[in-house]
C-alpha cells in the first residue's frame, strides 16, 4: 500500500512550538530555583507568618538523621533525596526544595533565576502573542484547536476516553486532525494555565503592583497568585509530561518530523 503523506503542521507552529520547548524548559527550571528559597505555599495575602502553609518542602529529623519531608495538605512524606534534602555538588546533601539538577541556574542563586525568569517569562509572552496571531489570520485556531459541537457530544468524548485508556490511536482519516481530548488539552494550556502563569507572575511583580494593584486582589492575595502560578507550572508539567509519551506510543520519528518539516505519514490501519 502507497504511504500517504500530508502536510499536518504550519511554519508557524512549528516555529513557535520550538521556541515554546526551550522557553518553557528554562523557565520551570528558573521558577524552581526562585522557589527553593521559601520552598512553601499559602492561600491569601500574608503567608509565612500568619497562615499555615498548604504545601511544604522541609527537612525532619527521623531516628537521629535529617530526612527530606513534603506536607501537602496535611500529610506528610518521606521525600528524601528527591524533595527537601536531596545531593548537592561534590555529594553534600543540601537543605532545599528541588533538587539542583531540576533548577537552572543548577546552583541556588535566587538573584539570577528571578533575572533569567522574568527575561524568559516576556519571550514566552511574545511568542504566544505571535502563535495567537498567526492562528487566528490563517485559521487553525478555528479548525484545528476549537472543538466542534460533535466533538463535545457524549458519545464522542466517552470513545475518545477509551480509545486513549487502551492506548489506541487514530488511523486514517482519523489521523490527519486532532481528537477532542488533544482539542481540549491544548485549549486549556494556551487560554487557561499559560494566561494564569504570565498574570500571576506579574501579580507578584511588585513593580506591576504599583501600576495595576487591582491585579492582586483579583487572584485573593499575593500568596495565592504564588499558588495558582505552581500550580498552573504543574499542569504544563503534567500536559508535557502526557504529550511527549504520547508522541512515543504514537511513533516518534513521524511525529517528531511532522513538527520539524511539516511533513507526516498518514498512518493506516494493519490488515491481519
Amino acid at each position: 500500500m502507497k504511504r500517504e503523506v500530508i502536510r499536518r503542521h504550519r511554519l508557524s507552529v512549528r516555529i513557535t512550538h520550538w521556541i515554546n520547548v526551550l522557553v518553557v524548559a528554562l523557565l520551570l527550571m528558573s521558577g524552581l530555583n526562585i522557589f527553593n528559597a521559601h520552598p512553601a505555599l499559602y492561600w491569601g495575602q500574608k503567608g509565612a507568618d500568619f497562615d499555615p502553609p498548604w504545601l511544604e518542602m522541609t527537612v525532619a529529623n527521623q531516628a537521629g538523621r535529617p530526612a527530606g519531608v513534603t506536607r501537602l495538605a496535611g500529610v506528610s512524606l518521606d521525600t528524601t533525596g528527591v524533595l527537601g534534602f536531596s545531593p548537592g555538588p561534590a555529594g553534600h546533601w543540601l537543605v532545599q526544595g528541588f533538587p539542583n539538577w531540576a533548577t537552572f541556574p543548577e546552583h541556588r542563586d535566587l538573584a539570577t533565576a528571578r533575572r533569567w525568569h522574568f527575561f524568559l517569562a516576556w519571550v514566552l509572552v511574545i511568542n504566544a502573542t505571535a502563535y495567537w496571531l498567526f492562528g487566528l489570520g490563517n485559521g487553525h485556531l478555528r479548525r484545528d484547536i476549537a472543538p466542534t459541537k460533535a466533538d463535545l457530544a457524549p458519545r464522542n468524548l466517552w470513545r475518545s476516553i477509551a480509545d486513549h485508556a487502551r492506548l489506541k490511536h487514530p488511523v486514517g482519516e482519523a489521523a490527519k486532525r486532532y481528537n477532542v481530548l488533544q482539542k481540549l488539552a491544548y485549549l486549556a494550556v494556551i487560554a487557561v494555565f499559560l494566561p494564569a502563569m504570565v498574570l500571576t507572575g506579574l501579580a507578584m511583580s511588585p513593580g506591576f503592583d504599583a501600576f495595576a494593584p487591582w491585579l492582586v486582589d483579583v487572584f485573593g492575595g499575593r500568596q495565592s497568585a504564588r499558588t495558582i502560578h505552581f500550580i498552573s507550572a504543574s499542569a504544563i508539567v503534567l500536559f508535557v509530561a502526557v504529550h511527549v509519551i504520547e508522541v512515543f506510543l504514537a511513533g516518534p520519528i513521524n511525529e517528531i518530523r511532522s513538527m520539524i518539516t511539516g511533513r507526516y505519514v498518514v498512518p493506516q490501519e494493519k490488515h491481519r
